[in-house]
């Protein structure tokens, strides 16, 4: 073999391995915690999505727990650890202040699909995105959820009152409400709050229907409240935003294309079967189910005003706190 024909052979090697690279597929990591369920619909099926409209060049490869703890996922997204995750603003809300402004109690019963369109226009304001780009982050989707009750191992209530010393794990603006009425905010681990329970580490939890059922608390539960309407927590999907701005315009279109399918795969799977499992569950356990009376009611609402004005004035030197509580106000109240 001459000179000549090696090289040729040469270079054409040389050309597949750089054909190879071009083409290779895109993989995105992601980062959930505990396991598939309700809450994580939304990834999973944008993952779905994803793959199917660019035919497996990109792919988002979802871990449950295996990249990070669920409470430093902010922190693997600044630093480019993993392309995607999911977190919980409640669960450090010093490194996202700005988006704990949805889960203020605004004592109202909201539909799921208007929490994602609350969510969407709450995550786009230039205050939320200033915020967030400090840790390299775009928010991509929200993951809306129902309002937050209680399912508790305390004998049922008759009053507000019987909730003073009760140990309570929930998000911010429910705590700041139930806090007023003398519960103690008690911070286990999600996957920790069975255990806690049953321990007596918490005696309530104050969750959506799908952590009832994946923490399984109605197994030890007494009583459930059906009314409580404080909000509940905004847990929403973010992105690197390098890994972002480098994908290809296919990709790139694929992915953001797919958020508003996969939301609404999400909101049906959940109104649909999630919540009836919940009520079913809580139903077969024997639980007594409390209803706030509408003067309850009324003094709740009463104290989630002065929660409001409490975040308010917290982050008045932070951010423009008056301006995206009125713009989030103004979107409940729609």
């Amino acid at each position: 073999m001459n000179a000549i024909q090696k090289l040729a052979i040469l270079s054409s090697i040389s050309a597949c391995i750089v054909i190879s690279e071009v083409h290779a597929a895109t993989e995105w990591n992601v980062s959930l915690w505990g396991k598939r369920r309700a809450f994580t619909e939304n990834v999973e099926k944008l993952a779905e999505l994803v793959e199917q409209k660019t035919n497996g060049d990109f792919k988002l490869k979802i871990s449950y727990g295996g990249l990070s703890k669920s409470k430093e996922n902010l922190d693997g997204i600044s630093f480019g650890a993993f392309e995607m995750a999911q977190f919980c603003s409640f669960y450090h809300k010093d490194k996202n202040p700005t988006i704990t402004v949805t889960e203020l109690p605004f004592t109202k019963d909201v539909s799921l699909t208007r929490i994602a369109e609350i969510y969407k226009k709450v995550h786009e304001h230039p205050i939320v995105v200033k915020d967030l780009a400090r840790w390299n982050a775009t928010i991509l989707m929200s993951t809306p959820l129902p309002q937050y009750n209680i399912v508790s191992k305390t004998d049922p209530i008759t009053s507000l009152s019987d909730l003073k010393g009760v140990r309570v794990r929930g998000p911010g603006g429910i705590m700041g409400v139930l806090g007023k009425l003398g519960a103690v905010k008690t911070g286990v681990p999600f996957s920790e709050v069975r255990q806690s329970m049953d321990s007596g580490v918490i005696d309530s939890a104050t969750f959506a229907p799908h952590a009832h059922l994946a923490t399984k608390t109605y197994k030890v539960g007494k009583w459930a409240s059906t009314n409580l309407n404080l909000g509940s927590a905004n847990c929403p999907v973010v992105v690197n935003t390098d890994a972002l701005n480098a994908l290809s315009a296919e990709n790139k279109k694929a992915l953001l294309g797919s958020v508003d399918e996969a939301i609404a795969f999400y909101v049906d799977n959940y109104d649909n079967n999630t919540t009836g499992k919940y009520q079913k569950a809580i139903a077969e356990e024997g639980l007594t189910q409390v209803t706030f009376t509408p003067a309850q009611t009324a003094e709740l609402n009463q104290l989630a005003a002065s929660v409001r004005e409490d975040w308010v004035k917290q982050y008045a030197g932070k951010f423009d706190s008056k301006t995206l509580f009125d713009f989030t106000s103004a979107l409940f109240a729609e």
